[in-house]
C-alpha cells in the first residue's frame, strides 16, 4: 500500500461528506480513456483502491483528489462535483485591484475560482522571508525586476530577472526578496479548488534565511 493510500480507522467505509465524488471518478477516468489499472498507477493508487473510491466504500484524501484531478488533466472542483459560473478570459489592467498581506502587494491575473490561479506580486525585502509554506499543488514563477530568494527544502536558491521556478507545493519552501528594493513577479498556482482546502502555512524557521 502506498502512503496516499493509508485510510483512518476511524474513518467511515462510505461518509456521506463527498457524494459526488465516486461517479464523477468514475465519469471522468472514462472520458479519459483510461482503465483502473492506468489510472491508478499514474496517481499512486492500487487498483483495488481506486475501485473503492469509484464504488463510493472509500472517500478520498484532499491528496488522492489532487493526484485525481493531474491524472485526468481537470480540477479538484470537478472532481467534487462543483459548478462555477462562467468567467470572463480576459482580465484589464485596469481590474486588478492590488490586495495586501503580510507586506506583500498582490494583483489577480486570472479569473477567481480556476484551478490555476495567476498573480502578480511584490515582495518588499524583509515580509515573509521567515514563513515556511506547505500546501498542496505546484507553483511557477518568474522574476520581472528585482532579484529573489527561493529555498526548497535545504536548497537555497538566488533568482534573477528572466529567471523561473516550477516546483511542487508539497516541498517546503521560502520566499524572500534579496535586494532592499524588493522583487517583483508572476506567480501560478494549482491549489485545491474546494471549500475544504487550506492554505497551510509551516512554523517560522530558526535557520539562516534563504
Amino acid at each position: 500500500m502506498t502512503p496516499a493510500e493509508g485510510t483512518n480507522p476511524a474513518e467511515p467505509e462510505a461518509a456521506d461528506a463527498l457524494p459526488a465524488v465516486a461517479p464523477q471518478l468514475r465519469e471522468l477516468r472514462r472520458r479519459a480513456s483510461l482503465t483502473l489499472e492506468t489510472a491508478a498507477r499514474t496517481a499512486g493508487l492500487s487498483p483495488a483502491h481506486l475501485s473503492r473510491l469509484e464504488t463510493g466504500r472509500r472517500q478520498p484524501s484532499l491528496p488522492m483528489l489532487l493526484a485525481l484531478a493531474r491524472t485526468y488533466g481537470t480540477t479538484v472542483s470537478e472532481l467534487l462535483g462543483e459548478t462555477v459560473a462562467d468567467r470572463d478570459a480576459v482580465v484589464r489592467a485596469a481590474d486588478m485591484e492590488p490586495t495586501r498581506a503580510g507586506g506583500w502587494t498582490y494583483w489577480q491575473a486570472g479569473a477567481a475560482g480556476r484551478g490555476m490561479q495567476s498573480l502578480r506580486v511584490h515582495v518588499p525585502y524583509g515580509a515573509q522571508g521567515d514563513i515556511v509554506r506547505v500546501h498542496p499543488g505546484e507553483e511557477w514563477l518568474y522574476v520581472l525586476k528585482g532579484r529573489l530568494r527561493l529555498r526548497l527544502a535545504d536548497t537555497a536558491h538566488l533568482l534573477a530577472p528572466g529567471d523561473s521556478a516550477h516546483f511542487d507545493s508539497l516541498t517546503p519552501h521560502r520566499i524572500a526578496a534579496a535586494d532592499r528594493e524588493g522583487a517583483d513577479l508572476l506567480f501560478v498556482h494549482t491549489l485545491l479548488q474546494s471549500p475544504t482546502a487550506t492554505l497551510c502555512l509551516g512554523p517560522t524557521s530558526t535557520g539562516d534565511d534563504v
